[in-house]
């Protein structure tokens, strides 16, 4: 019988190698994090006071993209970039009604009405009484979005004939998570605690 040659064992890496090793692959993992995060997400400072007391002046917002957030629904909070308003600066807003929807506001009694059924909507800061110029009721039109500020008093939106629907291709992506606070009008410093999700 013949005897089987055993294998030489693989020299073993001194530290030094090792630690070139690791850091060769902590870097690949860095940089592919990276590459993800760039595609994937953008950071947003929030600018105004149209979506008080969701989201305050200076509040900064983790987005997922548009390259991966795609069917906008009601309640979404989103940013859009209109290059027919203000040159296309971003602007913050939440989704009310998407294509085909029929949308309709009682001023007077500050209600909105989405195909026929009025909101319920805790969110808002104050109610809709604010007449922008658009003509009620409307049907959203294809591709589009019907955006309002949850400050409906203190909000330029798609009430307004200088926003109106929004095509959905304008939509830069979905708000995800408040990652650093702004500061409340009134007080003396960030309140942290509402760090995390945005709803």
């Amino acid at each position: 019988m013949k005897k089987t040659q055993k294998k030489e064992d693989d020299p073993k890496l001194n530290w030094k190698q090792n630690v070139v090793l690791y850091l060769h692959d902590l870097l690949h993992m860095m940089l592919f994090m990276i590459a993800v995060f760039l595609v994937a997400f953008r950071i947003i400072v929030v600018s105004g006071p149209s979506m008080y007391d969701t989201l305050l002046d200076g509040d900064y917002i983790l987005l997922l993209s548009n390259v991966f957030y795609h069917n906008p629904q009601y309640g979404d909070i989103v940013v859009a970039s209109k290059e027919s308003f203000d040159d296309g600066k971003p602007i913050i807003k939440r989704v009310i009604a998407t294509e085909g929807q029929m949308v309709d506001i009682d001023f007077a009694q500050g209600v909105v009405y989405v195909d026929g059924v009025a909101l319920q909507e805790d969110y808002t800061y104050t109610p809709t009484n604010v007449e922008e110029g658009m003509q009620f009721p409307l049907i959203v039109e294809d591709g589009c979005v019907f955006l309002m500020g949850d400050n409906r008093n203190g909000s330029l939106d798609s009430r307004s004939t200088q926003i109106g629907m929004v095509d959905e291709r304008e939509l830069l992506g979905k708000a995800l998570f408040l990652m650093l606070p702004g500061t409340d009008p009134g007080a003396l410093s960030p309140d942290y605690s509402r760090i995390g999700g945005i709803a």
